[in-house]
This record gives structure tokens, sequence and C-alpha cells, in this order.
């Protein structure tokens, strides 16, 4: 059985951190589906469906550099992280550790009292 507000805010959870992941992915070029395998391998679950609109809305944003290159024999489209893509990738993987540093203890938190839940009094 599935829970629709659990995956309507995990969906919302993971939009924002598949781009940081797709952008720390794209330090070296990559074409698509050596991209998909290189998240999946990562833990990162994407389907064809999401990465590719992705990948192209931060190339049309200025963020990644692309280019065709020949390979087994077709070419193929090969992207990386444009000089403002670097940036916006340190900047945001900042952004992350700071709100890793701070969201972690509340979640440690919640953690310890649903381990060891209250005993009424």
């Amino acid at each position: 059985m599935t829970n629709p507000q659990f995956d309507k805010m995990k969906l919302e959870l993971r939009r924002g951190v598949l781009v940081l992941a797709v952008l720390a992915s794209l330090r070296e070029p990559q074409y698509g589906y050596s991209l998909r395998k290189l998240l999946q391998q990562a833990g990162v679950d994407i389907d064809e469906g999401t990465l590719y609109p992705l990948i192209r809305r931060l190339n049309e944003q200025g963020l990644l550099a692309s280019e065709w290159q020949p390979g087994d024999g077709r070419e193929r489209r090969y992207y990386q992280l444009s000089e403002l893509g670097a940036e916006l990738l340190q900047q945001l993987s900042d952004e992350w550790s700071r709100l890793n540093g701070a969201i972690g203890p509340l979640l440690a938190a919640t953690l310890q009292t649903t381990d060891n839940p209250k005993e009424p009094t």
C-alpha cells in the first residue's frame, strides 16, 4: 500500500537533490546513458524521462557545455559542467553542507526519540 502524501513529499525532496547529483556527476564528460549508470551506481535512481529533460534544461541555462563525439559506431552528445555550472555546483554544495549540518541533528533527535520512546509517567 502506497502513501500518497509520502510519495508527493519524496518527489519534492528529490527534485533539488537530482539537480545537485547531476551537476556533481558532470565534472567529467558523460553522455546520457553513461550519466544515468553513474548515478545509479552512486545509489541515485533516475529514469530517462526525468534525466534527459533535466540535462537539456541545465544545458539551456548555460550550466553545461555539450559536444557531439563519435563512439561505438555512432555520435553521442557528451555533457560537462561549464564554468558557470562549476560555480553553481560549488555554491549548491556549500548550501547542501550547511543544510545537512543543520538538519542532521534534528533528524538524529527524531531517530533517537523513535528508538527510545518515552515511558508514560
